[in-house]
C-alpha cells in the first residue's frame, strides 16, 4: 500500500533524524527537503552569490543539480557536499534561500516528482501545507527553543564545528522568524496535522510515536 508521510516543524526539532529511521523501519523512501535548500545555499555561497539577493540566487537555480543518494549522501553538480551543507556558513543563510519563491517552486517540483510513484516520508517546513497537501499522514514536530538549541549545539560539537550555545539559540530564533514570516509557503502546521512535542522524548520514543500514528491511520483505510 502506497503511503505519504509529511513531517513539518522548525529547525532542530529532530525531523530529519526521526524521518530517516522511520523510513528504514517502514521500508519507504526518505526525502530530505532541507538538504536540497542547503545544497542551493552551498552553491550560492561557494560561487560568491549574496544569499540575501533574491534575484541573483533565483537566476542560478537552473545551474544547481542536486542528487540525494540512497546512502543519505547529498551531491551537487557531481560534488559530495553531505558534510559541507551542515557547516555554520550554510546554516546561517539557508532560510533566505528557502524563502525565495522561484527557488521553492523548482524544489517543490522535484520533491513532488520524487513522491509521485513511491511511498515516501518527507520532512521540511511546508510539506503538509504546500508540497504534499494530500499526504496521508501529516505531523507537525516541535520542541522548545532551549531543547532545539542544545541538540544543534551537541551535533555541531560532534562534527568539530566550534560555536557557542548562545550563538546556536540566536541563530535558531532568527531562522524561526524568517521561516514563519516568509510570504510564500511559510512554516505553519497544516489544519489536519498531528502535533508532536519532542522536547522530553528520546529519538526512539518519537520514532515509535510516528510509527504508531502510521499504523493506526493506515489501519483505518
Amino acid at each position: 500500500m502506497k503511503v505519504s508521510i509529511a513531517i513539518d516543524g522548525p529547525a532542530a526539532a529532530g525531523k530529519s533524524t526521526v524521518a530517516k529511521i522511520v523510513a528504514k523501519r517502514l521500508n519507504i523512501s526518505y526525502i530530505d527537503t532541507g538538504a536540497m535548500y542547503r545544497a542551493v545555499t552551498w552553491y550560492c555561497v561557494t560561487n560568491g552569490i549574496d544569499c540575501q539577493d533574491e534575484a541573483a540566487c533565483s537566476a542560478i537555480i537552473s545551474n544547481v543539480h542536486i542528487d540525494l543518494k540512497l546512502d543519505d549522501t547529498v551531491w551537487c553538480n557531481g560534488t559530495n557536499i553531505t558534510e559541507a551543507i551542515r557547516e555554520p556558513f550554510v546554516s546561517s543563510q539557508v532560510s533566505y534561500i528557502a524563502s525565495y519563491k522561484d527557488i521553492r517552486l523548482e524544489m517543490v517540483k522535484q520533491q513532488r516528482a520524487m513522491a509521485a510513484d513511491h511511498s515516501v516520508i518527507m520532512d521540511g517546513r511546508d510539506i503538509g501545507t504546500y508540497v504534499l497537501p494530500d499526504a496521508d499522514i501529516k505531523i507537525y514536530q516541535i520542541a522548545s527553543i532551549e531543547t532545539r538549541a542544545i541538540r544543534r549545539y551537541e551535533e555541531d560539537l560532534e562534527k568539530g564545528i566550534q560555536t557557542s550555545l548562545e550563538e546556536v539559540e540566536d541563530e535558531l530564533r532568527k531562522r524561526d522568524y524568517i521561516d514563519s514570516h516568509r510570504d510564500f509557503a511559510p512554516l505553519k502546521p497544516a489544519p489536519d496535522s498531528i502535533l508532536l512535542d519532542t522536547s522530553y522524548l528520546t529519538v526512539e520514543q518519537v520514532v515509535e510515536e510516528i510509527i504508531n500514528i502510521v499504523k493506526k491511520k493506515m489501519g483505518e483505510e
